[in-house]
C-alpha cells in the first residue's frame, strides 16, 4: 500500500494539506512513536519526489485518541498565516462528541446537579477556567483567581439522544489542551471511551470525539475553505441510532 492509500487526504495544494486523522496516532512531536506529521511528510516526499527534508508546518493539534480534520502548512509563509488565524480565533472548529450520562458525578447538592444537567438539555455555552498540570498530564477546572488558569468557552448543541448517550455538536472558541474533554466531564458527561476523564466505556485507542469540520481562510488566496471529515466507521456500531437521528 502506498502512503497516499494509507492517508485520508481531505485537501491538498502547494500551500496546505489536510487529512482525516485516525485515532491512536499523535499529531506531532512524540519521541519514539510514529506521528501523523511524519507520515504526511513521507507522503509529500514520495508524491513530489522531493530531495532532502520536506517542510511541514504544524498549525494546530488533535489529541492522540481524537479523529478528524487535521491541517498542515506546506510552506513557511502559509504556516505563519494559518497559525495567526488560530491564535486570533478566526478558524471555525466544529466537533462531534458522544457523551455518557452520569448525573451522579455532578456537583454535591441536588440544586447544583439539576442546574448543571439543564445546561446540557439545550443549546448553550460552557464557560470555565482550566488549569493544566503538565506533570500529571491532566487538565482540571479551576477557580477564576487561580494562578495559571485559562479562560475557556465552548458553544454546544444537542443533535441526538439514544440509549443513555447524547450526540453533541461543539464549537470551541478557545484552544486549550483537553478543553472539550474536561468541560464535559466536569459536568458529569464524560466523552464515551475517555477513561482519563471518567468514562466507563471503551472505544479501543479512540474516544468519541471527532473534529468534524474546519473553516479557515486560504493563506495565499484569502478565500474561505471548509473541510469536513467523515465519521470513523467504528462509530456506526455503538452510535448507529444517534447518527441516524442526527441525520
Amino acid at each position: 500500500m502506498s502512503l497516499a492509500e494509507s492517508l485520508d487526504i481531505l485537501f491538498e495544494d502547494n500551500h496546505c494539506i489536510a487529512v482525516n486523522k485516525p485515532a491512536g496516532w499523535p499529531a506531532t512531536h512524540f519521541a519514539g512513536e510514529e506521528t501523523v506529521d511524519r507520515l504526511v511528510k513521507a507522503y509529500v516526499k514520495e508524491k513530489y519526489k522531493k530531495p532532502g527534508k520536506v517542510f511541514l508546518g504544524v498549525v494546530h493539534r488533535l489529541d492522540k485518541p481524537v479523529t478528524g480534520v487535521l491541517l498542515f502548512a506546506r510552506t513557511s509563509k502559509a504556516a505563519a498565516r494559518l497559525s495567526e488565524q488560530f491564535r486570533q480565533g478566526a478558524v471555525e472548529k466544529v466537533y462531534w462528541a458522544v457523551v455518557e450520562h452520569a448525573p451522579n458525578r455532578l456537583a454535591a447538592s441536588r440544586e447544583q446537579r439539576d442546574e448543571r444537567v439543564n445546561r446540557l438539555e439545550m443549546a448553550g455555552t460552557l464557560e470555565d477556567w482550566l488549569f493544566k498540570d503538565d506533570a500529571a498530564g491532566r487538565v482540571s477546572v479551576a477557580r477564576k483567581q487561580e494562578s495559571g488558569a485559562q479562560h475557556t468557552l465552548t458553544h454546544f448543541q444537542v443533535r441526538a439522544r439514544h440509549g443513555g448517550l447524547t450526540l453533541l455538536e461543539l464549537r470551541p472558541q478557545s484552544g486549550r489542551k483537553h478543553q472539550l474533554r474536561v468541560q464535559l466531564s466536569s459536568r458529569g458527561y464524560p466523552i464515551y471511551g475517555d477513561r482519563k476523564y471518567g468514562s466507563t466505556d471503551s472505544l479501543g485507542p479512540a474516544i468519541a470525539l471527532h473534529a468534524r469540520s474546519l473553516t479557515f481562510l486560504h493563506p495565499i488566496r484569502n478565500e474561505p475553505i471548509t473541510l469536513t471529515a467523515e465519521m470513523p466507521k467504528y462509530w456506526r456500531g455503538p452510535f448507529a441510532y444517534l447518527l441516524k437521528e442526527a441525520a
